[in-house]
């Protein structure tokens, strides 16, 4: 009873010192439990429209989830007769068919694409009485004709859209115009999916290219019949097939909530790693605070000693302490962690992605899971000051608060860091020598954390020299003041190592990603420039349509335009291995739009009849040679065996591994209806005509919306913004811990001033201005933040380098490091010093001189 009344008299003394920990808590455990809330509300979202949705038993065609885009374009049907038949399994209530396709783009009169930007499906279906399960028709009424169609709500609110208004549908069949004659509003939450309706038969034919067909078969159970037996009852009437694929509501929404699972792990695991960076940096801030409320207290600690106090007394009562700051700051960083998922909901609702608060989803474990991880993250930050404040001995009573670490203990830390970025370095080294990505990155994971723990451990030995380099640049010109700064900085060089190794962890990331980013986008502006021999490219976010083909091949001043398309098939190679990754089937002039370079023979002889080329990799994986066969069964089409003319060398970004073949050879072995549409297109302009048949391209492609023609300098524009939003994405969350990190400068500054509060009245009393003392702390602030930056910059751009290594394995050759990144997030490091110090500088200017002065 006793240690924890002397714990909690010490934890409210100190309030103001525990603070900046606890936000430190607050905020890691806030973005864990954020992360968490908004996750699961979004799992809640899908599972109440995949359990609203789901019919009690579905039939659909097996190869009905594969991505209709690779099939021809037209999603996998069923005909009616499998509708009749299903009608008369026993405990049918009824059956309908449904028709659907996602392969579809809708535009209004302005050719605005009316889809979601968030990357959410457009769907195009027939409107019938199982739509009312989900929906339910708010305005107008059903669509009548193949003039007419249905919107769902959210689509005609974001656009604006009202009955009357005309929108074109635009399918791999053809375009279809149709006037909206009613609007549908979700009876739960849609995600973002933009939706429109249209009677059967004009879905049939606009969708599936025929009538009398369907994609799946919806069917409701009579009173008393379970899915499970309806099932199996459907299953015996369909008999004999082979190619239905039935599922229970059950089985069909565990489908959906899987495909749906895994992109949602993505999301949530990389977020949670970035709180545990937050995490991370959080130690240190701990660490540093109860390491310096330990030694400002070691008199107090020594006369506790002196009149009985166990060392183990000591010990918990410093844990109660941090046992204390991890409650608070846990609990406030849950509540604080609702919040933050509300405010991702608002942010992607904003976006285009519909979540609502009325899916907020709190689970049990969340509340749990933020407390524990808070509080033992805090414990376990406090267990070494703890252990150091149990050491301290009676004696301890008679000498002054902050006594110096053991310089022993001290040199054994050194060593010990040294020999972990020793370690490090030389598995950065390894990583860069690897001859195999795959094998070259589980290496530079090994050295990227032992330099992190290293320079962490190493931190106060190498802060001496660091800190007098930086103040040798920057704090001298300011005399007497600088130097006292710099003295400051180095008096307890273990404080200043912790609070510029939490810097460094948040500004090591960023210089590596910047680093990587860099040269992502310079090896591919390089191989561009190198390979790409086409004028222009065409593409968007689905494969391109007949219609949009036409329209590109009739535009005028092209010297000529090259068909791309993928297709599915299995090549065994001579040695009996099979290989499902596909091949590629182009016309002969893509070999002019992409130069590839061969290690044997030509690329034109690739596309000549029944011939093929593959990359280098698989060649020597397998042993092959020009004028070997391979065997290539396409998926849907008959099995061939085509001779290999080339092989493409596969030290390349762009196509590496692709195997081609002309589209004449495919089209010998897949049937019209199961080739794909282009993925995307190429064209060259005529000789001084660029500038004109880059108009009327665009001009010609008005109409499609959902594709881009780009030419070199735009296709380099775009992938350099990619890169720059991905990197802004990483940045946004690497600024928790950032932000963490400059709580910790805030905090060692605070208390260092405490602990200096003699000191600094004797300075007052000897001449020292108030505004030569604010100015003394600041320049110790930006010289602690720099030293972090440095040492994060120097370690970040290291990371990077190594990992442009083994992009350079994967065809990415160019290290660029971003000079101007690097600088401006150097001197931004000197204005996060300057910020950190103004509070503490503040306090120590308003301080009393006498008070000061006289206290112990």
């Amino acid at each position: 009873m006793t240690v924890l009344k002397t714990s909690l008299r010490n934890f409210f003394a100190h309030k103001g010192r525990m603070a900046l920990s606890a936000v430190a808590v607050l905020l890691s455990v806030a973005f864990v439990c954020g992360t968490l809330v908004f996750t699961d509300t979004m799992n809640t979202t899908f599972d109440k429209l995949f359990a609203v949705t789901a019919s009690d038993v579905t039939v659909s065609p097996k190869a009905a989830k594969v991505d209709e885009a690779s099939r021809g374009g037209v999603p996998e049907s069923l005909p009616a007769s499998a509708l009749a038949r299903a009608r008369q399994a026993e405990g049918v209530k009824s059956a309908e068919g449904g028709v659907s396709s996602t392969n579809v783009t809708v535009v209004n009169g302005d050719n605005k694409n009316m889809g979601s930007s968030t990357g959410a499906p457009t769907i195009a279906g027939n409107w019938s009485d199982n739509e009312l399960k989900s929906m339910e028709l708010t305005s107008g009424h059903a669509p009548r004709g193949p003039a007419e169609m249905l919107v769902d709500a959210d689509t005609a609110g974001k656009h604006h859209l009202k009955i009357g208004d005309e929108l074109r549908t635009i399918a791999q069949t053809g375009d279809l115009k149709a006037r909206i004659v009613g609007i549908a509003t979700f009876k739960v939450t849609n995600p973002g999916a933009a939706i429109v309706w249209f009677d059967t038969p004009t879905a049939q034919r606009e969708l599936l290219g025929a009538t009398g067909r369907f994609t799946q078969i919806d069917i409701t159970a009579a009173s008393g019949v379970s899915d499970e037996q309806l099932k199996q009852n459907v299953t015996r009437t369909l008999a004999g097939t082979g190619a239905y694929k039935i599922q229970t509501a059950k089985e069909n929404a565990d489908e959906g909530r899987k495909s749906v699972g895994s992109f949602m792990d993505v999301i949530k695991y990389a977020m949670l790693g970035f709180a545990g960076i937050a995490f991370l940096v959080g130690i240190f801030l701990i660490i540093n605070t109860f390491s310096m409320l330990v030694a400002q207290r070691t008199r107090e600690i020594g006369l506790m000693r002196a009149i009985g106090s166990s060392r183990r007394q000591v010990n918990r009562s410093v844990l109660v302490e941090a046992l204390l700051l991890g409650v608070v700051g846990s609990v406030l960083g849950i509540g604080a962690g609702v919040g933050i998922a509300v405010g991702l909901m608002k942010l992607m609702s904003a976006a285009g992605m519909d979540l609502s608060t009325r899916d907020l989803t709190v689970k049990a474990t969340t509340p749990v899971a933020g407390l524990v991880l808070g509080v033992v993250v805090t414990v376990l930050a406090a267990y070494l000051p703890a252990r150091r404040a149990g050491k301290v001995s009676p004696m301890a009573a008679l000498r002054d608060a902050g006594t110096p670490a053991d310089g022993k203990a001290g040199r054994v830390r050194g060593v010990i860091g040294l020999v972990l970025t020793a370690a490090g370095v030389a598995a950065l080294f390894a990583a860069a020598s690897a001859k195999k990505a795959s094998e070259g990155s589980l290496v530079l994971g090994l050295g990227v954390v032992l330099t992190l723990i290293g320079f962490v451990v190493v931190g106060p030995l190498l802060a001496g020299g660091v800190v007098r380099v930086i103040s040798a640049v920057l704090l001298r010109a300011f005399g007497p003041v600088g130097r006292m700064a710099e003295r400051n900085a180095l008096r307890n060089p273990r404080r200043t190592g912790a609070t510029g190794a939490a810097l460094m962890i948040g500004l090591a990331l960023v210089a590596c990603l910047s680093v990587v980013g860099s040269s992502m986008v310079a090896s591919a502006t390089s191989e561009l420039d190198k390979s790409v021999g086409a004028d222009f490219i065409v593409a968007g976010n689905q494969r391109i349509f007949p219609q949009a083909e036409r329209a590109m091949e009739n535009s005028p001043g092209l010297a000529h335009v090259t068909r791309y398309k993928v297709i599915d098939a299995t090549l065994t190679s001579p040695d009996g291995k099979a290989d499902d990754k596909g091949v590629t089937a182009a016309d002969p002039t893509y070999a002019d739009d992409l130069r590839r370079t061969t290690t044997e023979g030509t690329l034109k002889a690739a596309y000549g009849d029944d011939a093929m080329s593959v990359g280098s990799d698989y060649a020597k994986k397998h042993g092959v040679h020009v004028g070997d066969t391979i065997t290539v069964a396409f998926k849907g089409g008959k099995t061939a065996r085509l001779k290999v003319a080339a092989i493409t060398s596969d030290d390349s970004a762009l196509d590496k591994g692709a195997r081609y073949m002309s589209l004449a050879t495919m089209e010998k072995y897949v049937p019209k209806d199961r080739v794909p549409p282009n993925q995307m297109m190429f064209a060259k302009a005529k000789d001084g005509q660029e500038k004109q048949a880059y108009a009327a391209l665009k001009k010609s492609l008005e109409s499609y919306p959902q594709y881009q023609v780009r030419d070199q300098t735009d296709y380099k524009q775009e992938l350099k913004d990619q890169v720059g939003q991905l990197l802004n994405m990483v940045y946004g969350l690497l600024a928790l811990a950032i932000i963490v990190a400059v709580l910790g400068v805030v905090n060692t500054l605070a208390l260092s001033v405490v602990e200096r509060t003699r000191e600094i009245g004797l300075l007052r009393a000897i001449g020292l201005s108030r505004r030569q003392l604010r100015r003394m702390i600041r320049m110790e602030s930006v010289v602690i933040a720099l030293f972090g930056a440095l040492l994060g910059l120097g370690l970040g751009m290291g990371w990077g380098a190594t990992a442009q290594k083994l992009l350079a394995l994967e065809g990415l050759n160019v290290l660029q490091i971003p000079w101007g990144t690097i600088i401006a997030v150097f001197i931004g490091s000197a204005f996060v010093g300057l910020f950190a110090a103004l509070i503490p500088a503040f306090r120590a200017g308003r301080m009393n001189v006498l008070n000061a002065i006289a206290t112990e």
